[in-house]
This record gives structure tokens, C-alpha cells and sequence, in this order.
């Protein structure tokens, strides 16, 4: 129930709800129900689906990547991903090994797809405050925590995962030690 909870109040806001109340707000896109399905985009067909071929491989890459991260949060990390019920083991495996923030990343893809999908502006901006919201948090919050919570085993990590920009070989902490 706990990561329930923790699902349906972090990414489930950052991702739905928040996304749905701009498109509310700001009018949204037609989805093309008086010009032809285009999903918020007027391009004729077939350049139309060039955005809904990209919108939707972004949100499966954020999907899949939230998924793994939360499953890996459960059973390695044994928390949550919320900060109120943080994990107890420091979690360096899967999407971990490329990138110390997969999960961020994950709701980041979402959000982007989400834009180029509908064709949504405003859900654009929402998603560059987004990420740039969870930066500062980071840098100044977690990070911090991270270090007092799990000491030399995350400095090891933190020096040899990047923060945003995944490696492309996987980390393997033995051969860092």
C-alpha cells in the first residue's frame, strides 16, 4: 500500500494530473476531432505521425524506466521511491548502473512524449520546470541525504555515475573499488 501511496502521489501527479490540468486550462489540443485525428498537430498525414511515433516511444522509455526504477526501489532498496519513505539499501543495479537519477528521467520522457504527442507548449514548459525543480532538490536535498544516509558507498557511486546524462557502459562497483 505504501508504494502505492507513493505512486499515485509523486509520478502520478507530475504525469497526469498535472499535464491533464494544463491541457484543461490552456485549452489543449483539438485531438483533430474537427480536421482528422492529429493529436494536437496540423501536419497533413503522413508527417502527422512522425510526432505521434515520437510522443508515444518517449512515454514507453519513461514508463519502462519508472516501472524498473520502482520495482528495484521494492525489492533491492526496500522503500519507496517518495523521500518521506525513503529506500534502506543504496540501489546501484539496472537503469542505476548508466544514470544515479533513472526514475527523474523516467517522468522527464513521459512528459516530453506527453508534449510532443499533444502538441502542448505549456506541457513543455511544465516539463524543462519539472526537471529543473527535481535539479535544484538534488543538488541540495537528496544528494546531501544520500551521502549521510549511505557515506562512502554513495561518494564510490556519485563519482562514477553521472547525475543526468547516462554512461554508456554500465558501472560495476567492484572494479571502482
Amino acid at each position: 500500500m505504501r508504494h502505492l501511496q507513493a505512486i499515485l502521489i509523486l509520478p502520478t501527479t507530475a504525469t497526469v494530473i498535472i499535464p491533464t490540468t494544463i491541457l484543461w486550462f490552456t485549452g489543449g489540443p483539438d485531438f483533430g476531432w474537427s480536421r482528422g485525428w492529429s493529436l494536437g498537430w496540423s501536419y497533413a498525414f503522413p508527417v502527422s505521425l512522425a510526432p505521434l511515433l515520437a510522443g508515444c516511444a518517449l512515454i514507453c522509455v519513461g514508463l519502462t524506466l519508472l516501472g524498473k526504477t520502482i520495482h528495484l526501489f521494492a525489492t533491492i532498496g526496500k522503500g519507496t521511491l517518495a523521500p518521506w519513505d525513503p529506500t534502506q539499501k543504496l540501489v546501484v543495479q539496472g537503469p542505476y548502473r548508466h544514470v544515479r537519477n533513472p526514475m527523474i528521467s523516467g517522468v522527464w520522457c513521459i512528459l516530453l512524449g506527453e508534449s510532443v504527442l499533444l502538441g502542448s507548449v505549456p506541457v513543455f514548459i511544465f516539463a524543462l520546470l519539472f526537471v529543473t525543480i527535481n535539479h535544484v532538490y538534488f543538488i541540495t536535498s537528496e544528494e546531501p541525504g544520500l551521502m549521510r544516509r549511505f557515506g562512502e558507498e554513495y561518494l564510490l557511486y556519485r563519482n562514477a555515475v553521472p547525475r543526468w546524462v547516462p554512461r554508456l557502459t554500465p558501472w560495476e562497483k567492484e572494479k571502482s573499488e
